[in-house]
């Protein structure tokens, strides 16, 4: 598998200088197997730049991808509307999430673009689109086994396990320590794994006082995890907004001490597994 980092930031973009060098997009994960599948995880604001890259590559070509979507939250969706390969009638792109109580996979969707809050609605999506309701059974796609399960985060997220050719990468982002459930569902899935996404947006000190309950994590829990089931990767992820280039540097070289295969993810990143 080859992945591409198009967004790495929580929360919101964070467009100032000092965040350069990581980037202020958020979430976005280009995924491809050895064959070419092509795997898009979450749909933060880096999914336009992604959507550009992809029409520069297919030219006339359709093209054709699975989306998984962790949740529903800002951050993970804002990019859809502005992802141009959706509005070809050439392309064809399944999505797969998990149900609210009040609304399907589309319909969670489609709210960001009704009235007032965007001034053309998904109807303007010409590009075949198809949604699924994911749960914890694994499901194939394409290249891709896909496992998702339920993590500690206000309103849900999914945690992806995807195995592809024997080799397993693990997405977990936005999700607080703490909840027996989540932790034991985090560990199955990163079992063996070659790599390890992880939330690292906050501190010990910020999950202990004013940011309990916001549904993050740390470097810390990311090492401890690898080094307990066989990680042989990690990336920290989800970088928080307020966190400059020089802070995340030192994120690095703190997990770095701890777990020598530790990098912090930056826009435009490439690792292959």
């Amino acid at each position: 598998m080859r992945i591409r980092f198009w967004g790495v930031r929580g929360s919101t973009p964070t467009p100032q200088s000092e965040n350069l060098r990581y980037g202020g997009n958020t979430p976005c994960l280009e995924v491809r197997s050895e064959n070419g599948s092509l795997l898009i995880v979450d749909c933060g604001s880096g999914m336009r730049m992604l959507g550009k890259a992809l029409l520069g590559e297919f030219g006339s070509k359709p093209i054709r991808a699975h989306v998984l979507l962790s949740h529903y939250h800002w951050d993970h969706i804002q990019g859809l509307p502005f992802f141009a390969p959706l509005y070809s009638k050439e392309n064809q792109f399944h999505f797969y999430s998990y149900r609210l109580p009040g609304a399907s996979v589309e319909e969670a969707l489609e709210g960001q673009m009704a009235y007032p809050y965007f001034p053309v609605d998904m109807t303007a999506m010409l590009a075949r689109r198809n949604f699924t309701e994911i749960h914890q059974a694994p499901i194939q796609l394409d290249d891709f086994t896909i496992k998702a399960r339920r993590v500690n985060h206000p309103q849900g997220c999914l945690s992806f396990r995807i195995e592809s050719n024997g080799k397993v990468l693990h997405y977990a982002t936005d999700n607080e320590p703490g909840d027996p459930a989540s932790d034991r569902a985090i560990m199955e899935l990163a079992q063996g794994a070659d790599t390890l996404i992880f939330d690292c947006q906050y501190s010990w000190d910020q999950i202990r006082g004013r940011n309990r309950g916001w549904g993050h994590n740390t470097w810390e829990e990311g090492v401890r995890i690898c080094q307990e089931v066989g990680v042989r990767r990690l990336i920290l992820f989800h970088h928080d907004p307020d966190r400059s280039d020089a802070e995340i540097d030192q994120l690095q070289v703190n997990a770095q001490a701890r777990f020598s295969n530790s990098l912090a993810a930056y826009e435009g990143m490439e690792i292959l597994i």
